[in-house]
């Protein structure tokens, strides 16, 4: 980074494209290795459609963008769920008197091949909309598809919401500031909150079912529903960051989604360019909330059952989002019918309870594993007397990490975004706290093994 930096920093403005498509395409294939070539392949099919989508008239456009999604899609189902199909396929065969099929050899996921895909899709149909013109040739929309900083987890950026930067974007004392701030923001919240929480999260979930105990099982949920959050925020955090010192303003991801009052605005706030995605592209095509009660339910669960699909190629991830799809199904039955809707303190710890227990079918390896894990959370675990007490695991330092994990997910921090960072006192306090962030973080990568963002493996 700081070689890369020194070259991108002092080069004419002229060859700065150019240093980040040279930059992503080798974090790529460090990360990746010979997957790169399907990265390239990639830019070349979409650029090529989009272009020609563009020129085309209206019938033969829709032709070409549906052949583009297609492509795009059959590329990911075959990386992402090949494997996972191919075992139905050989479950369903045993289960009605055929021989089994073979095993197959397990097929290597592509990092960030979810992300790049869907930024794909969005950019093929925008064309085909006329809501944004094709990319001014390979070069640029290479840049765009290969951004290193959100390349393999996100933000799920839009060709539209950076279009005017591609060709010339401002680098200011601001923005390097702004930068900086919030890629050691992101950075403190991975190491100092995540992981340390995670280590609590990990060690409950290894636990035999004989000695999870509820009050054991409701600490690990709550250490890896905070977990996941300051995992993946922190990321998110650290590309918006890292955005700003290359001069892009990559839209946010997260919004305190802790603090919703109903599983609706969670998800307004959860993985916001996901969701928007979702919405933009599947849910209003499929008709939204436009044609009726029942109509609108079931969009809402195909979106939400393709949501926990896109998470994971397992039972668990689909399990979760149709799960998702129910409470939002419920809610609006609830607002309709019974003109009711969760709000305030109530609605807050209401949702927040509801996502909590999803995200035990999200962490769970198998749904039998997820079925022992509620059964635990509800008393309704093995009678025996080989608990260990929830004390052993609350040490002073996880009680520090959870009580500041606590208060950044919970507490009113939008009154922090009103404050003027062109302030000397406000500019003093934050970089003393991305200073302190920046270096704490650092201890800890030494000291630690390595432990990779949890949206890596998506």
């Amino acid at each position: 980074m700081p070689a890369f930096c020194l070259i991108y920093y002092f080069i004419s403005i002229q060859y700065k494209n150019w240093v980040i498509l040279s930059a992503s395409l080798l974090f790529y294939g460090v990360g990746a290795g010979s997957a790169v070539g399907l990265l390239l392949v990639s830019i070349w099919v979409n650029q090529f459609l989009a272009v020609r989508i563009a020129r085309a008239p209206l019938s033969r456009r829709k032709a070409l963008t549906a052949l583009g999604v297609a492509i795009n899609l059959v590329g990911l189902a075959y990386f992402k769920y090949g494997t996972f199909l191919w075992k139905l396929a050989g479950g369903a065969i045993t289960a009605i008197g055929f021989a089994s099929l073979p095993d197959a050899s397990p097929i290597p996921l592509p990092i960030g091949i979810s992300f790049f895909t869907f930024q794909a899709i969005s950019y093929l149909v925008d064309v085909h909309r006329g809501e944004v013109s094709p990319a001014a040739g390979y070069g640029e929309f290479a840049v765009y598809h290969s951004l290193f900083p959100q390349l393999v987890a996100g933000p799920i950026v839009r060709y539209r919401e950076i279009q005017s930067e591609m060709a010339s974007r401002r680098i200011d004392r601001a923005m390097l500031t702004e930068g900086g701030y919030r890629f050691c923001l992101g950075l403190g919240k991975k190491m100092v909150i995540a992981d340390n929480l995670g280590t609590v999260a990990d060690s409950i979930f290894a636990l035999p079912v004989s000695e999870l105990g509820c009050g054991q099982a409701w600490l690990g949920i709550l250490c890896y529903s905070l977990q996941i959050y300051f995992d993946f925020s922190g990321y998110s955090d650290m590309a918006i960051g890292l955005g700003r010192l290359l001069g892009f303003h990559f839209p946010e991801n997260f919004n305190q989604p802790y603090r919703s009052a109903s599983i609706t605005e969670f998800w307004r706030r959860w993985h916001m360019t996901l969701s928007r995605w979702f919405r933009d592209y599947v849910y209003i095509p499929l008709g939204g909330n436009r044609r009726g009660s029942l109509r609108t339910f079931a969009n809402l669960w195909i979106v939400f059952f393709l949501c926990g699909l896109w998470h994971g190629a397992g039972l668990t991830f689909i399990v979760w989002g149709l799960y998702h799809g129910m409470l939002l199904v419920l809610e609006r039955i609830a607002d309709t019918h019974l003109r009711w809707r969760p709000t305030g303190v109530v609605g807050m710890a209401m949702s927040f309870v509801l996502v909590t227990i999803g995200w035990v079918f999200f962490r769970a390896p198998t749904l039998t594993v997820a079925r022992h894990y509620l059964t635990a959370m509800f008393f309704m675990g093995p009678a025996t007397t080989e608990y260990q007490p929830v004390m052993s695991y609350l040490t002073s330092d996880t009680i520090f990490y959870l009580t500041v994990a606590l208060i950044f997910a919970f507490g009113p921090l939008e009154r922090f975004s009103r404050l003027r960072f062109d302030r000397p006192g406000v500019m003093a306090t934050q970089l003393g706290f991305s200073s302190a962030s920046l270096i704490y973080s650092s201890l800890m990568l030494a000291a630690n093994s390595f432990n990779p963002f949890i949206y890596f493996r998506f």
